[in-house]
């Protein structure tokens, strides 16, 4: 039993990971530790299949909690099999082990194999948590529970929060005898952008910067149909084996984020369930599934759009491209599978038509090939997103915008309306992320949808703002003579 914990945890926290069968309530557990509903939770045995962790703080002091899959006795290549392994790659870095079984199910040998395996092949202390005692269902089972010989179990249900202090007061005696630091105030995550540091990109007096602070993480997401090997390809970037694959679709479920240094610029990665057509989604399962994933595309600030070299930018492609694009993101179009694609230069062709025709709203986007198999394009992969993330965030100054916008009206003024012309007086932006910008003047929310685009693609001709949405909202002067 390990009595010490490492230099590393003592600063940053203990990782704690939950670990039991299947549908014990270690999904649940961990939601209740972590203060917020990151794993999915189901009555379907083995809804976890990849291990997730989050930081979490108890009376001030820090964890690291680490949902995993269920044990299951598979020794061969199957799926189950797969996740028995990634379950105890994430009990190796452990400091505290919490067994769950139970109570109302009672012990049966599964729990016997794995609590017997644990004692003979872990270091960590592991302490036996008796699930879903609430009411009196559940006392023969905690009662049987030590039979298993892992000490006097804490009793709770993780569902409804009864028996957690007892567990939160266990877990912060332990963390201070491991001689674990108290962990100070976190900074607000959620700040303005007004307080984080602007940097400017020309010598015209900040007429042009970029708004974003380099400590904080890039948020990029990988989307896409079943099977187009997302998390292949996260695990290529991150150089580790770190979530399931295989050629079984739709092995990943939930929406698991990893943290990674790219040109010294800290990124965070999700890895995402696939995305099929509504129609074909039926199951609550997979609908939970798909609300998890379009969470992380709505929190996503770059978005990688994962497409089958064998058929690329097919319908379901073009509308997740499409609710990027509406959710404002910057979006990355990257054809997987080149390795074995034979006609080359007609698939990319096709795919640039494609785009040309039907997302006129983002030209310039970025379209990238590569293989993830084997490790291919991942470096132009990872400078396009951190590139398109720039132009993300990019913020003109009013002087520089009205200026452009007296040549543009001089050039191709707006056309009539009602025998009366649109006179547009005053652009400003109003916010980046995605860039956008307010027209003000006469009759300026009249405007042709023609010339709107035509001052958009102006925009982004002019100012280089390629392969990121661009907002161009107009509000009427007001009259003062109107009453």
């Amino acid at each position: 039993m390990k009595n010490t914990i490492s230099a590393a945890a003592q600063r940053t926290g203990l990782r704690v990971a939950i670990v039991g069968r299947p549908n014990v309530g270690k999904s649940t557990l961990f939601n209740r530790l972590a203060g917020r509903k990151l794993a999915l939770v189901h009555d379907q045995p083995g809804v976890t299949r990849d291990w997730r962790e989050a930081d979490c703080h108890i009376a001030g002091w820090p964890f690291v909690v680490i949902d995993t899959a269920g044990l299951e006795e598979a020794f061969d290549e199957s799926l189950e099999a797969r996740m028995r392994r990634k379950t105890q790659e994430a009990l190796g870095g452990a400091d505290l082990v919490l067994f769950v079984v139970d109570s109302r199910a009672g012990i049966v040998p599964m729990d016997q194999h794995f609590a017997a395996w644990l004692r003979q092949n872990n270091d960590a202390p592991v302490w036996l948590i008796a699930n879903k005692c609430e009411g009196t269902k559940g006392k023969e089972g905690y009662y049987d529970s030590f039979s298993l010989g892992l000490g006097e179990p804490i009793a709770l249900s993780a569902e409804h929060g009864e028996g957690m202090a007892e567990l939160y007061s266990e877990m912060v005696k332990y963390a201070k005898d491991a001689g674990v630091e108290l962990s100070e105030d976190d900074e607000d995550e959620e700040g303005s952008l007004a307080s984080d540091e602007a940097f400017d990109a020309r010598e015209d007096e900040g007429a042009i910067r970029f708004e974003f602070n380099p400590e904080r993480p890039i948020q990029m997401a990988v989307v896409g149909r079943p099977n187009a090997g997302k998390s292949t390809l996260v695990n290529a970037i991150i150089g580790q084996d770190r979530f399931l694959t295989g050629p079984e679709a739709g092995i990943t479920r939930d929406s698991i984020s990893v943290d990674l240094q790219y040109q010294g610029r800290p990124i965070r990665l999700f890895d995402t369930a696939g995305l099929r057509r509504q129609a074909r989604v039926v199951e609550g399962l997979e609908k939970m599934s798909v609300a998890d994933s379009l969470r992380s595309l709505r929190y996503a600030q770059v978005v990688i759009l994962l497409m089958d070299a064998d058929s690329p930018l097919d319908k379901q492609d073009l509308t997740i491209a499409r609710r990027v694009i509406d959710e404002g993101r910057a979006l990355i179009l990257a054809v997987n599978k080149w390795d074995v694609t034979e006609n080359r230069q007609e698939t990319l062709q096709a795919v640039r038509d494609r785009v040309e025709r039907s997302m006129p709203q983002i030209k310039g986007v970025p379209i990238l090939t590569l293989s993830a198999l084997h490790k291919k394009g991942l470096d132009e992969l990872m400078q396009a997103a951190v590139d398109l993330f720039q132009v993300w965030t990019v913020r003109f100054s009013t002087a520089l915008l009205n200026r452009w916008l007296h040549e543009r009206l001089e050039n191709h003024p707006p056309p009539l309306v009602g025998g009366r012309r649109i006179k547009i007086r005053y652009i400003t932006q109003a916010k980046t992320r995605p860039p956008t910008f307010m027209l003000f003047g006469n009759k300026v929310d009249e405007l042709p949808d023609s010339y709107r685009r035509y001052l958009v693609n102006a925009l982004r001709e002019d100012f280089n703002v390629w392969g990121t949405p661009i907002r161009l909202n107009a509000r009427r002067a007001a009259n003062p003579y109107a009453k």
